[in-house]
């Protein structure tokens, strides 16, 4: 196979399905099928095909691949540039890379900036066919993409949900599992008097949190109150600022809800320029998915959301779609877990 593939090289010819159909002795259509990991195809073939297309440098030609299969073997991961550097953004897309290594899929970042409107990307995917799936987040109550996906008939995964009895494929964390269970860290520590800095109310996830946020404070007979004109995906001035003047105005204020590790960061910076000490004077639950938030500052009560599972059922989900698109949607909830 070695020698072969030599005299390739001294003729700095690129390989191709035809090089590795004559390394491996396989007909040129199984070496196609195996690289596409065809269900039909053994898994020692496909390793066979894939180790010997590594060893090689193969690069499928994606003009080639769509003009034969119709597929582009892409999956196109939308999302909006309006994100805080520590946010989980980037723990998210990693995992999905993850999730598709050893598979024929690539995984393509499509964005959009603050203000666009989040629907254009998508069209463009669905209207010139460059990729054979979609993920995105950022998900609203009856999300108009969603239902344009469905009329489309095009492959997609959300990461987030867009109603309570979701049809269609996603992955979610329980965000109002999240809200009980950090309602309930406080009520244990006999915090009364609770600020909460919640997501944007125009995505689903936000107002599962906070609606979860107020029946449980309800429930154990606790003041909560959502700081107004500012989201957990705000600025770390702003929300620093928010929780100095919140708590300057009301000195009873004795827990905070947040839901990223940035708004603890802040809210951490906005309750210590008064004085305040955490695990004494105040206590923080916040959601984190990188185990950062405890080196920060240790009393921290942490709620973990697994970053690492959201991605590869993402990835598998958006797989399944692509490939399956007339069979049940793959779903998954994360449940959080607390530290």
């Amino acid at each position: 196979m070695a020698g072969g593939w030599a005299h390739h090289q001294e003729m700095n010819v690129k390989p191709t399905l035809k090089t590795i159909s004559g390394l491996s002795g396989l007909a040129i259509a199984t070496v196609s099928r195996a690289l596409g990991d065809a269900p039909d195809i053994s898994s020692l073939t496909k390793e066979k095909v894939r180790k010997i297309a590594d060893e090689i440098g193969y690069i499928p030609n994606r003009a080639g691949v769509r003009l034969r299969t119709g597929r582009t073997n892409v999956i196109s991961l939308i999302m909006s540039t309006d994100t805080e550097v520590m946010n989980m953004t980037a723990r998210l897309i990693s995992a999905i890379a993850l999730g598709l290594r050893d598979t024929p899929y690539h995984l393509n970042m499509t964005h959009y900036f603050p203000g666009d409107d989040p629907m254009k990307p998508i069209k463009y995917i669905v209207e010139t066919g460059s990729a054979d799936v979609i993920i995105f987040n950022q998900i609203e109550p009856n999300d108009p993409r969603v239902q344009y996906l469905v009329e489309k008939k095009f492959p997609f995964t959300m990461h987030g949900r867009s109603c309570s009895n979701e049809k269609q494929s996603f992955v979610d964390f329980d965000n109002a599992e999240f809200a009980k269970l950090g309602i309930e860290s406080l009520a244990k520590n006999k915090r009364k008097e609770i600020l909460m800095i919640a997501p944007p109310q125009d995505q689903s996830y936000g107002l599962e949190m906070v609606m979860s946020a107020k029946n449980s404070a309800k429930t154990f007979n606790i003041s909560l109150k959502v700081i107004p004109n500012v989201t957990s995906d705000s600025s770390i001035e702003a929300i620093s600022t928010a929780v100095t003047k919140e708590i300057s105005n009301n000195k009873n204020f004795d827990g905070i809800l947040v839901a990223s590790p940035n708004s603890a960061m802040a809210a951490v910076a906005g309750f210590e320029n008064l004085g305040l000490k955490i695990g004494k004077d105040i206590d923080l639950v916040a959601k984190d998915a990188v185990d950062f938030l405890k080196l920060f500052r240790n009393e921290i009560i942490v709620i973990r959301e697994d970053m690492d599972i959201a991605g590869e059922k993402l990835a598998l989900a958006a797989i399944h779609a692509a490939q399956n698109p007339d069979s049940e949607p793959l779903q998954y909830i994360d449940q959080p877990k607390c530290y």
